[in-house]
């Protein structure tokens, strides 16, 4: 994490005093459980509940010495409440606090993603209203094929994030489980009922059964969900970089008054945004492999997977939270540009219509095969020389011979392909 790519309610979330603050509370409740079951005394579960305090340096100082995080806390802890501190922990190991914090933390982190994705939606369907009928020519490879509307565009990266949505509300209800097993997740020395208790509290379920670890399956399948989150950002930052090119120029990063776009050409206006996201979403992505190799630890447990967590739950959380409101802030801003659209689709003479033709000439009875070497001979012409396709067309009488002009013209109607637009945004915007 870097200021530069963060936001303070992400970052706050991977802060000390929340994490020391959840340690706490899942020690509270615990002490509560155990005093509910006579296990310790009721006074020494209110001592520890309200006496319970922690100071991070201080924490930071006996880790020195101890060279164990949960057990520094813990001494801290007894510090501030006293006698009655021999009862905290009672039958718990240390995953049972690490683990069950993580997984508050990750459900925290969900939250704000899933509120990121929502602001993302809101602006993805404003601008693909805006333009459901704003003409633009469809690519494949690069290459110019057929018309489609701007609208659509965006109404296709719409559909793309209300999946994500979807599969990162999954991803969070797979994280948010508590174990509070004990050694070797037996509950040889704590009652399962202290975990129901725990979970209860917390707002999360309980994991059925933990090695001493909650099983790392569930936090593959997490940061795998924010790799492909990842992913969809990067695909709708692609686009939005080829069709900024000078070459192409249909939309536009907004560029603000002051702005400098480069240190040596004062022209220079570039998709830096769009490049920004492509380059956090590597970043993000490059947790799901580190992730999915810590499902295999040994035996109950080993700590293998301790340091990739610390660093990749923090980093990807934090990086995706700002890659998702970069790209909520350029499509709200984007500048779009349907004169130059309607350019680019007009820039091959028509070679756009030429599957039209095609099929006007098969359902004329020309056969495919034949249809489509006499298509495709006209087409060469346009590509090389740059006339007229529809022109080339009439003047063709393998093609006069099975349709007449008014018949060809039909075919090079715009609004041909745009006729169902409506049906598609009502089965993605419904």
């Amino acid at each position: 994490m870097i200021p530069r790519y963060s936001r303070p309610q992400m970052t706050a979330i991977w802060e000390p005093e929340n994490k020391f603050r959840i340690w706490f509370e899942i020690e509270a409740h615990a002490s509560d459980a155990q005093a509910k079951l006579g296990v310790i005394p009721a006074t020494a579960a209110t001592a520890i509940r309200e006496r319970g305090k922690w100071q991070i340096e201080r924490i930071d100082e006996i880790e020195r010495e101890t060279k164990h995080d949960v057990i520094a806390f813990l001494t801290n802890l007894a510090e501030h409440i006293g006698e009655d501190a021999r009862f905290i922990h009672q039958g718990m190991t240390s995953s049972d606090v690490l683990d069950t914090c993580l997984s508050i933390q990750l459900s925290q982190a969900s939250d704000l993603l899933i509120a990121d994705i929502d602001a993302l939606l809101d602006k993805l369907k404003i601008q693909a209203y805006e333009h459901k009928k704003t003409v633009c020519v469809g690519r494949s490879h690069g290459i110019h094929a057929e018309p489609t509307t701007f609208g659509l565009k965006l109404a296709g990266h719409y559909a793309e994030f209300k999946r994500n949505r979807d599969r990162l509300i999954l991803a969070r209800n797979e994280i948010a489980t508590c174990a509070i097993s004990g050694a070797v997740g037996t509950f040889a020395n704590i009652d399962p009922r202290v975990e129901e208790y725990v979970a209860g509290k917390l707002g999360l379920v309980v994991e059925p059964i933990s090695t001493q670890v909650i099983p790392r399956d569930r936090h593959a399948v997490f940061f795998s969900t924010l790799g492909v989150i990842a992913s969809s950002l990067e695909r709708l930052a692609v686009e939005i970089r080829h069709l900024q090119r000078t070459e192409v120029r249909e939309v536009e990063e907004f560029f603000s008054s002051g702005q400098k776009g480069s240190s040596a050409m004062p022209h220079k206006r570039n998709p830096i945004l769009s490049e920004n996201i492509t380059g956090l979403a590597r970043i993000v992505r490059s947790a799901s492999v580190p992730a999915m190799e810590n499902v295999t630890l040994w035996h109950e447990r080993d700590i293998s997977h301790s340091s990739v967590e610390r660093m990749i739950a923090p980093d990807t959380t934090v990086t995706l939270d700002f890659a998702l409101a970069r790209m909520t802030g350029v499509i709200e801003k984007l500048l779009v540009y349907p004169e130059i659209m309607e350019e680019n689709l007009e820039s091959l003479g028509g070679l756009v219509f030429s599957q039209r033709v095609l099929l006007g000439l098969v359902q004329a009875g020309m056969s495919r095969e034949e249809a489509y070497l006499c298509v495709q001979r006209n087409a060469m012409k346009v590509w090389k020389t740059g006339a007229d396709f529809l022109i080339e067309l009439e003047s063709d009488t393998d093609v006069t011979s099975h349709l007449k002009k008014d018949q060809l013209a039909e075919l090079f109607d715009l609004k041909y392909h745009l006729k169902e637009v409506d049906k598609i945004f009502n089965r993605v915007f419904s």
